[in-house]
């Protein structure tokens, strides 16, 4: 059957063949009732300019997968899109005492709405779209011809609402091929061992696309007085300590993930009792140390996306600048504040002025000497800027 013919609105097929995957559902002529998964052809004047599979429960209603007319949306490309992410992976990434890596960045890897985590040898699939529910399978059959030795997919397929920027993934998962993966799943990221819950954890289980941050903390926590912020399981904390910290102090609200910070270091060879956990509000926490007159000489700050949904973007804009401006009152001059927003509705330049409004009005003199994106493994296509969500300050203090 051949797919179902959409006319897009004016001016919005130039924006296509550049190459935006998304076309909104208020861009499409008529929008027709299709169910999930249908494979649609769009056209401009008739036309065509893309294929790609339609969503009837999201705003966002199709989601492009080719612009070759000739190309059919089925196993073979699926196998082709994973295979060449896998490649990809193996050219770009450092993988010296690595065994984890995002493996498709959905539209980063020409697959929009399929993320796909590899820890050590097990793959974590979740879907953004129910329009891709009925492609699940073709996804675990292409993963297991992609990628050599794969012990099994877990599915966590939550599907995130357009209006809310990314679910934290807290539903269970379950397996859909291979053999039963245990509970906490052991990696190795840059010789660091760390115990992932691909079962229930935030998003996949592990937050990869800090790994090449959290191994500059290594580089930069040497003899200092380490404060982690929103530590979650403990992965710059581990750094640190592994860099020769002097002290760290590991921060979350989540005590089940403070757990898991303290048995992380364990797992390392690092005594957790000579460091500090604490299960608290991190703005409470920081409130308390300032009043004690506790400083530190590095200060982690990574917290969950402040900026949910649009309208939620200058609160959030307002609140890494007090955040900030909170863990500048307790870092020493000549110490280390490093910083991070994941918000992708808030723009580098917006969260470098909430934090230069934040220095502003904790008195602080700072210069920006690190500033960093995403890793390879989270690749942003040039015609999606949405896709660039991380940033990664470090700045020293005077």
């Amino acid at each position: 059957m051949s797919p179902v013919r959409l006319e897009v609105a004016r001016g919005l097929g130039r924006h296509l063949r550049a190459g935006h995957p998304w076309v909104f559902r208020n861009s499409l002529e008529h929008p027709p009732k299709l169910p999930p998964g249908s494979v649609v052809d769009l056209t401009e004047h008739g036309k065509f300019l893309a294929r790609g599979y339609y969503d009837p429960l999201s705003a966002i209603a199709v989601r492009v997968l080719t612009r070759e007319a000739g190309e059919t949306v089925d196993g073979a490309l699926f196998r082709r899109r994973i295979a060449a992410a896998h490649a990809r992976r193996l050219r770009l990434i450092d993988l010296e005492g690595t065994d984890s890596f995002r493996l498709v960045h959905g539209e980063g890897d020409e697959l929009p709405g399929v993320v796909i985590d590899l820890y050590a040898g097990h793959a974590v699939l979740k879907l953004y779209s129910s329009g891709l529910n009925p492609y699940r399978a073709l996804i675990v059959e292409a993963l297991a011809a992609a990628v050599p030795g794969l012990k099994g997919v877990i599915g966590r397929d939550e599907v995130a609402r357009d209006d809310v920027e990314d679910d934290d993934g807290r539903g269970s998962g379950k397996m859909l091929s291979g053999t039963q993966a245990p509970e906490l799943i052991e990696i190795r990221e840059r010789g660091a061992a760390f115990a992932v819950d691909p079962w229930r954890g935030q998003k996949t289980g592990f937050f990869l696309d800090q790994r090449e941050n959290r191994f500059l903390i290594r580089r930069l926590a040497k003899d200092r007085d380490v404060l982690n912020c929103f530590c979650f399981s403990g992965g710059f904390s581990v750094n640190a300590a592994l860099g020769q910290a002097r002290s760290v102090f590991s921060i979350d609200q989540d005590a089940d993930a403070v757990a898991l910070a303290r048995g992380n270091f364990t797992r390392n060879g690092v005594a957790p009792e000579r460091h500090d956990f604490l299960a608290a509000d991190v703005f409470e926490a920081l409130a308390s140390f300032r009043d004690e007159g506790r400083l530190f000489d590095l200060v982690i700050l990574d917290p969950p996306a402040f900026a949910k949904s649009q309208k939620a973007v200058e609160a959030a804009v307002a609140g890494y600048a007090s955040l900030n401006r909170q863990a500048l009152a307790v870092l020493r001059p000549g110490g280390l504040l490093a910083t991070a927003s994941c918000s992708a509705r808030v723009s580098p330049q917006a969260f470098f002025d909430a934090v230069k409004e934040g220095a502003y009005k904790a008195g602080a003199d700072l210069a920006l000497v690190e500033e960093r994106y995403q890793p390879p493994d989270h690749p942003i296509r040039l015609q999606f800027p949405e896709g660039r969500y991380l940033k990664f300050f470090v700045l020293a203090r005077n």
